[in-house]
């Protein structure tokens, strides 16, 4: 085996890893809308990836070469879930497909199969709280099962291919899958702990703040209401004057609702843009019911 090719391989998933890094924390830190493109952007980039793997052959002896772009599919599949998988399988798919030759459809088999492989384990991982290593290196066996009959989908031809490379092939995704997996998985998990921590800051902001105004409002509100309920006994019912005094009751009783709602803001809820206004907290949707 040509370890300088390994180590440019080893190279382009690093690429595909730091890439990845920086996706996830670009989505996480944007809104809603952008986070549900997420999918796309990873299955596209390690699709890409699949590709130039693909292209940087690894040599292994004589004329035999083997290349690793079940790794970055397994990988995506495993960790960002199915539609990330199949877009990642499809774009690699697609090149093989435009690659041609007699193993075109056995390698458009193996990559398909890679993510629906990936996808299951990915179930199973969790189901039991998370990928570990029995995730990833149970992947890992299972990729190089499929890449191993879909040598042998090719006949004598096939297992004459896989006889001299099975151990390097094995090597690759045990390393590729078995250990980077981990590598990704703790990326997912840093980023979610960091949004955690953000999130946790930016509502106890919010909540002192949200404390501090009631607090502010709560005393005039009150006098406010005393003052009403001592006015309205003074003027006569079905007068202008009471109307506008229930008016301003009802208007005051509001107030006091929101308070309310502002001294139990349990999460952070904006409301929906309006115009040029700026995103504004919704203070119902944030607090818990009263």
């Amino acid at each position: 085996m040509d370890y300088h090719h390994v180590i440019e391989a080893a190279g382009v998933v690093s690429l595909g890893l730091v890439a990845y890094s920086y996706l996830v924390r670009w989505f996480e830190a944007g809104p809603p809308a952008r986070r549900r493109w997420r999918p796309v952007a990873t299955g596209l980039t390690f699709g890409v990836v699949a590709i130039v793997l693909m292209i940087s052959r690894i040599h292994v002896g004589e004329d035999r070469f083997v290349d690793a772009r079940v790794i970055p599919i397994a990988l995506v599949a495993l960790v960002e879930g199915g539609p990330a998988g199949a877009l990642a399988a499809a774009v690699a798919a697609g090149y093989r497909i435009w690659l041609g030759g007699s193993g075109a459809v056995a390698g458009v088999l193996g990559i398909a199969a890679t993510a629906a492989a990936a996808g299951t384990v990915r179930v199973w991982a969790r189901r039991d709280g998370g990928v570990g290593l029995r995730h990833s290196f149970a992947l890992s066996l299972t990729v190089w099962v499929i890449t191993a009959a879909s040598f042998l989908m090719l006949g004598r031809q096939g297992a004459a291919m896989l006889a001299p490379v099975w151990l390097p092939v094995l090597f690759l995704n045990v390393v590729g899958i078995g250990l980077v997996a981990r590598l990704f998985t703790e990326v997912v998990a840093a980023h979610a702990a960091e949004a955690s921590r953000r999130e946790a800051a930016e509502l106890r902001a919010v909540n002192a703040l949200a404390h501090a105004a009631a607090h502010e409002i709560n005393n005039p509100l009150m006098a406010v209401l005393g003052g009403l309920a001592l006015a309205s006994r003074s003027v006569p019912a079905e007068t202008d004057q009471a109307r506008w005094i229930g008016t301003a009751r009802e208007g005051a009783e509001r107030i006091r609702d929101i308070v309310k709602h502002m001294n139990h803001i349990t999460t952070i809820q904006e409301a929906p843009r309006q115009g040029a206004l700026p995103p504004m907290l919704d203070i119902r949707k944030s607090s818990t019911s009263l």
